[in-house]
């Protein structure tokens, strides 16, 4: 039980939900988390922008069929992974929750837990940040794009991406590229403050998730889940993750990576960003679905840290035995 580490993020996330369902945002105060929402998801991905450093992305971008593999698992077999999930069926639960499972496998790779877990595990650091920073990049492209392709195969919803690129452009892109490019003035700043870009960037996902779950339980979101449903939510969760890691291990072993690579392959290519997320489906998706196509990712979210903790505690183990063994051998 040691290794599994509970995130705090996920207690604030419980405790705002709990806010939202017996004290939501009503009448005017509606419209005004409606522009701190906007300006929250700005926020959040200038800083995006701003710890985005291009000499770590340089310095890990050598190894190229490491990065391919990594964005063919995000972007391509978490994918596939989750229609044939839906495709299977077995449970009778709402198109909303099956579409949240999809919107769930298109997003990009989580950027600091992944570095901080390939660090631990002792693992290809310069890799990590290149590979994760890449994904969340493109994934303001992509993600976008695979919400149409993917939710028109689906057939859950209609959902034109298209005339949401502008808000993307506006809320995601520019404020990214901004964040990026004011870098050379504050980065130094940056890497001062790194607990309180983190507590920016906290509260910004806890302002959107408020708003979010406000108009959720205004649209009673809570006579559509019930415990049955939350507990099948969990099980597809963890059979998801598991198959990913299988195949992402077999694959590494297969093409030959050291052990190493085969860390920054579990852990750049097996997790997904609840930073991403929440503020792309707040811009995505009908304001009436939102909260129901949120619920996968938030305990996906939980889930893939704790099974990624245990992860990462094994291969340190296994780094330090090695260690040791060769220091023995060495006297």
């Amino acid at each position: 039980m040691r290794f599994i580490r509970f995130d705090p993020m996920v207690v604030k996330l419980v405790s705002v939900i709990v806010l939202a369902t017996f004290l939501p945002a009503k009448g005017i105060v509606v419209n005004i988390f409606e522009y701190l929402t906007i300006a929250a998801i700005a926020l959040l991905f200038f800083m995006h922008g701003a710890k985005l450093s291009y000499e770590k992305i340089i310095a890990g971008s050598s190894h190229w069929r490491l990065h391919l593999w990594i964005m063919l698992s995000t972007f391509l077999l978490f994918p596939i992974l989750g229609l044939l999930l839906v495709w299977w069926h077995p449970v009778n639960i709402s198109a909303e929750i099956y579409a949240g499972f999809i919107y769930l496998c298109i997003l990009p790779a989580t950027v600091q837990s992944a570095i901080a877990f390939t660090s631990l595990a002792g693992g290809n650091v310069a890799a990590a940040v290149c590979s994760a920073s890449a994904s969340s990049l493109l994934s303001i492209f992509i993600s976008p794009l695979l919400v149409n392709i993917v939710m028109d195969m689906h057939n859950s919803m209609s959902i034109n991406v298209f005339e949401q690129f502008g808000k993307i452009l506006l809320q995601l892109l520019v404020p990214f590229l901004i964040g990026h490019l004011a870098r050379r003035w504050i980065a130094i700043w940056v890497e001062k403050n790194h607990s309180l870009i983190s507590r920016i960037d906290q509260m910004s996902i806890l302002l959107v998730v408020y708003s979010v779950f406000s108009e959720a339980v205004a649209n009673g979101i809570w006579h559509q889940v019930s415990t049955n449903t939350l507990l099948w939510i969990v099980a597809g969760c963890f059979i998801l993750l598991a198959m990913v890691l299988a195949i992402n291990i077999c694959v590494s072993r297969f093409l030959g990576f050291g052990r190493a690579d085969e860390i920054v392959v579990l852990f750049c290519g097996s997790k997904k960003s609840l930073a991403n997320g929440v503020p792309l489906a707040n811009i995505l998706f009908p304001a009436n679905v939102v909260g129901i196509v949120l619920l996968p990712l938030m305990i996906f979210h939980q889930i893939q840290l704790m099974v990624c903790s245990f992860i990462a505690q094994y291969y340190h183990q296994l780094y330090e035995k090695t260690n040791t063994g060769c220091e023995k051998g060495n006297d």
